[in-house]
């Protein structure tokens, strides 16, 4: 697992180097500021047309191969994009090829990536696994930011995409020394329960991650069936999806309040962008003491991050706007780490690449659609406005389900109390009991029997 955190901290680091310069490159190849939201939109396409498919090969596939040779994969990219910068050969449709390229690799590395760190781990780990990883993006995400700036002055436009291919390459390298835990020796997470006179089959264990998976009938498809019949899987979708839209999208909404009621500059709003990032890596080491995530704790947590938002929306100065971004971050942060773990360990094992597939669809979807209707709602009521609405939206459903679970299940605490009570249950027929007998009761050859016998 350190191995892995390293990796994924160069990778990150890589990623973020890239993508600091992505937009620019593109806007200075075309000249065209629509054309650069076309290449991002033809990067994201895949994950939203594509991600059933993705996760089901991440569920039949060896995932250590699997998610290796994605990686160099995506590697190959990053090199052949740089080569054609250095050489001046990048044009649009090539660009365009390479970004559907990335997202087609992507919908199959995100989910292969993803479960092999959970099985680095036992499974009780597995929160803690998951808030590490946040908060090792996070860091990635600061050091990358920061070395592009150098990188590029230094070296050219083409060195953020070398120092991004070269990550991947680190990432494939250290996947065949990852020593993966075997959960079949692992206990159940809950108590045991005593066992039945007849003994029930057990449960399957997790097969392993470096050996192919049993296909499933349905494929692709079976994996939307089951994401749809599991309510609580429909719940974190719908809570996400508007916490995405309407409270997310903060280098947007905080962009223009401080930019414009506030009266800040540049500066200013990177004050509060290294508050938010500051916040997100604690939430991220905080959400690691996780054992039992819910969705209950995903939408409680929804509710207070919409709450710090509606005061940030109101915030007189910037002083206490960089105040309250840093809470807001962290209660944000731990409802993330809550919701990947719940998403990543609610499915049976052959069914998780597949589950993650779906929530790639559809949060591919929802990253589409938040940015443009988050800067509508701006353009109508204005960004302090447009920030207590998206509030006010992600609050009030959240704290409707936690009001309707509550009384749900006082209820059923009410008729479990007033329930008559259940008959008492025999003793234990495994173990010895005395049967009494008459004194005077002989036995086959007549030799007299004691008052009472034990019988095994």
């Amino acid at each position: 697992m350190r191995w892995w955190s390293l990796a994924n901290l160069v990778s990150n680091a890589g990623t973020w180097m890239q993508l600091t310069v992505q937009s620019l490159l593109v806007l200075q190849v075309t000249g065209s500021a629509a054309m650069t939201g076309l290449s991002l939109a033809v990067q994201a396409g895949p994950g939203l047309l594509l991600g059933l498919l993705g996760g089901a090969a991440v569920d039949r596939w060896p995932r250590k191969l699997t998610a290796a040779v994605s990686q160099v994969a995506l590697g190959a990219v990053g090199f052949t994009t740089a080569a054609l910068v250095a050489l001046d050969l990048l044009n649009v449709p090539v660009l365009l090829t390479l970004a559907a390229v990335t997202g087609i690799i992507s919908t199959v590395d995100g989910p292969a990536c993803a479960l092999l760190g959970n099985d680095l781990v036992p499974r009780r780990d597995v929160p803690s696994a998951i808030a590490l990883g946040s908060a090792v993006h996070s860091i990635g995400r600061l050091a990358g930011t920061a070395l592009a700036g150098g990188a590029v002055l230094l070296f050219g436009t083409a060195s953020a995409f070398v120092a991004n291919g070269f990550s991947f390459v680190f990432v494939a390298a250290v996947i065949p020394f990852l020593k993966l835990v075997d959960r079949s020796a692992e206990e159940p997470e809950t108590a045991p329960e005593p066992e039945p006179a007849v003994p029930a089959a057990r449960p399957a264990a997790d097969p392993p991650a470096d050996e192919p998976r049993p296909r499933a009938a349905g494929g692709a498809r079976d994996g939307l069936r089951f994401f749809l019949g599991r309510p609580q899987l429909v719940l974190l979708a719908a809570i996400t999806a508007l916490s995405s839209v309407f409270g997310r999208n903060y280098t947007l909404t905080l962009a223009v309040l401080v930019t414009g009621p506030l009266a800040g500059g540049a500066g200013s709003f990177g004050t509060v962008s290294t508050a938010l990032a500051v916040g997100g890596i604690a939430g991220a080491l905080l959400a690691g003491v996780l054992q039992r995530p819910s969705v209950r704790m995903v939408a409680a947590m929804s509710a207070i991050g919409a709450a710090f938002q509606i005061a940030a929306g109101l915030s007189p100065t910037l002083g206490l706007l960089v105040l309250l971004v840093i809470p807001m971050a962290i209660v944000e942060s731990v409802s993330d780490t809550a919701g990947t773990t719940v998403l990543q360990t609610d499915p049976p094992p052959a069914m998780r690449g597949r589950v993650l597939g779906v929530w790639r669809s559809l949060s591919t979807g929802w990253g589409l659609v938040g940015p443009p209707a988050i800067g509508l709602l701006m353009e109508w009521t204005g960004p302090r406005a447009a920030l207590v609405i998206g509030g006010l939206v992600v609050a009030l459903p959240a704290v409707a389900g936690l009001a309707v679970h509550a009384r749900r299940a006082r209820r059923a605490v009410a008729a479990t109390e007033q329930a008559p009570a259940a008959a008492p249950e025999p003793a234990d027929p495994v173990g010895p009991v005395r049967v009494p007998v008459p004194a005077q009761a002989t036995g086959h050859d007549g030799d007299r029997v004691p008052a009472a016998v034990t019988v095994s």
